[in-house]
């Protein structure tokens, strides 16, 4: 199981953000449940395949989730997704620690170096 609580700033802002959706949540709660297929956990979750890809590219990229390709019996490539196991505790030491490895956001956006 991964635990969250060691990332860098940069990183916990990322699962922050991933998590601070209702949708990606209810996709988290579902994806708890077992691991699904992108067509069934649309209907399930009553999202369109678009939008739900896009939800789930953020929980992936947050580490969150993971997605695998799969062929069915009739050969269709089927995606399969499934929670990464994590564990999240923040606290305000976690933050702080975070916090003093934030990259600049200007820096970052300009280019430049510190």
């Amino acid at each position: 199981m991964r635990d969250l609580s060691d990332l860098t700033g940069d990183e916990l802002l990322k699962v922050m953000s991933a998590l601070g959706n209702p949708h990606r949540l209810r996709i988290i709660a579902a994806l708890a449940e077992g691991r699904n297929y992108v067509s069934r956990l649309a209907r399930e979750i009553g999202m369109s395949r678009p939008l739900l890809h896009m939800h789930l590219q953020r929980l992936e990229g947050a580490g969150l989730v993971t997605g695998s390709l799969e062929l069915s019996e009739s050969g269709k490539a089927m995606k399969y997704f499934e929670v990464a196991p994590f564990t999240l505790r923040i606290t305000p030491e976690v933050v702080a620690e975070a916090a003093r490895t934030l990259s600049d956001a200007e820096e970052t956006k300009s280019g430049g170096v510190k």
